[in-house]
């Protein structure tokens, strides 16, 4: 009895989507902050997370790194590069990330399909 194998060509991958995206915004006030960095900070990327914390139980943290962690996922767009800790990527999945400049306040702020709540200060958010 002769068997008969099939080989199959896997389909081509697609470009996978960014998971986070930055405005024009954001961007340039990005570019700013490095541009003022001390010399020996230039090499530093912005690192985005996930805190636990506040009313509705989560709260993004933004901090400078000098290298990335083994799973943290690399984002750059138009000369920017940010990166995301792995433990929140399933969170910011989608998310924009802005810069709001007012007469009260300057932030970034996320703009993220995946909350379901927030808190009335605006601060922390439920997903």
């Amino acid at each position: 009895m002769s068997s008969r194998v099939v080989v199959r060509m896997a389909p081509a991958l697609k470009g996978r989507r960014s998971p986070l995206t930055l405005t024009q915004s954001a961007v340039q006030r990005l570019k700013e902050l490095q541009a003022k960095s001390l010399p020996e900070e230039k090499t530093k990327t912005l690192k985005i997370g996930i805190q636990g914390k506040g009313c509705s139980g989560n709260a993004y943290t933004l901090s400078w790194v000098d290298e990335p962690k083994k799973f943290d996922e690399k984002v750059t767009q138009d000369g920017v590069t940010v990166l995301i800790d792995s433990k929140a990527l399933l969170t910011l999945i989608g998310t924009e990330m802005d810069w709001f400049e007012g007469k009260l306040a300057s932030q970034f702020i996320f703009n993220n399909p995946n909350v379901k709540g927030a808190c009335g200060c605006g601060e922390s958010f439920l997903v």
